[in-house]
């Protein structure tokens, strides 16, 4: 039987341990990492379903200390596979697999490499992205691909909406190619890494809306970073407003500074060029509803405030 380490946390990470666990691995040891309280939880748990199927689970703050190359050494394991797991891994751990060690990314490498693949893919304006099961190295995302399954990207998905299509894009391209991994018989494709371009992890404050950009660009942000993420921010009326749906109009409005109104029971901003409607909308931490708005604010038009 097939021995591994799992490294893995989110969904993907629970979605692939239980296609290894389908597929008859044995699962020697998962590593995940305990959940942060001051992050929303909002996914499953990778701790949970090894407890339920009896793995024994660790959480160390760095998988590279001596006291987890050792235990993962005494373990011998074929592979190791890291599925969504937060941590890079140093020669040291990667050279302890006798069969490699494979990562899932959330895009279609090359392209998209690096921190939170689909929150970029979705502000880039991608139509599409996917999973990649690919041979890990000490550069991130880089070694050769394995497998890759893709999804569409439709012009109103949230990463929320995205995020799911990915998840069930790694559990087909893990599934589908396991036999070959574990037969010996896989034939990886090495990357061409001038075909694709790394991004950075991102922070609430890069949710803050420029006005001055197009819709559709400010679209893209907002369906990029609605909840479960922080949301898109601006100011309005001196107070703080998180902009979390809309909707590209028709409407070319170019030339007025961006600002918010209400007409006929639906919500509006004006962009740096075109319209959008505004489906759904916070103002000082509470969502509210058009009529709301209105009651207490009446139906001019409210320029957003520059900074924050």
């Amino acid at each position: 039987m097939t021995r591994v380490v799992v490294f893995a946390y989110h969904n993907v990470g629970v979605r692939c341990l239980s296609v290894l666990l389908t597929h008859g691995i044995e699962v020697a040891l998962v590593v995940t990492h305990r959940d942060n309280p001051k992050e929303n939880i909002w996914f499953a748990s990778v701790a949970e379903l090894a407890a339920l199927h009896g793995i024994p689970v660790i959480t160390p703050d760095n998988p590279n200390t001596v006291e987890v190359l050792e235990q993962i050494r005494a373990l011998q394991p074929d592979f190791l596979f890291s599925f969504y797991y937060r941590e890079m891994f140093k020669r040291e751990l990667l050279d302890i697999p006798k069969q490699g060690a494979l990562n899932m990314h959330g895009s279609l490498l090359p392209k998209y490499r690096g921190r939170v693949p689909v929150n970029w893919a979705i502000i880039k304006g991608e139509t599409e992205t996917g999973a990649t099961l690919h041979y890990m190295t000490e550069k991130p995302d880089n070694g050769a691909v394995l497998a890759q399954q893709a999804v569409p990207i439709l012009p109103d998905d949230t990463a929320f909406d995205v995020f799911q299509k990915v998840t069930v894009a790694a559990e087909i391209a893990l599934h589908a190619c396991l036999p070959a991994l574990i037969a010996g018989t896989a034939k990886p494709v090495t990357q061409d890494l001038s075909q694709g371009t790394y991004f950075g992890g991102r922070k609430p404050e890069d949710g803050i809306i420029d006005w001055s950009q197009d819709a559709r660009s400010i679209h893209n942000l907002v369906r990029a970073v609605a909840p479960p993420y922080p949301g898109a921010i601006t100011q309005l009326l001196g107070k703080s407003m998180r902009i979390l749906q809309t909707l590209v109009t028709t409407c070319a409005t170019t030339g007025e500074a961006p600002a918010f109104y209400i007409q006929e029971d639906k919500a509006y901003a004006i962009c740096g060029q075109g319209e959008l409607r505004v489906v759904r909308f916070e103002l000082d931490g509470v969502e509210m509803s058009t009529t709301e708005f209105v009651t207490q604010y009446g139906t001019e038009k409210f320029e957003f405030n520059v900074c924050l």
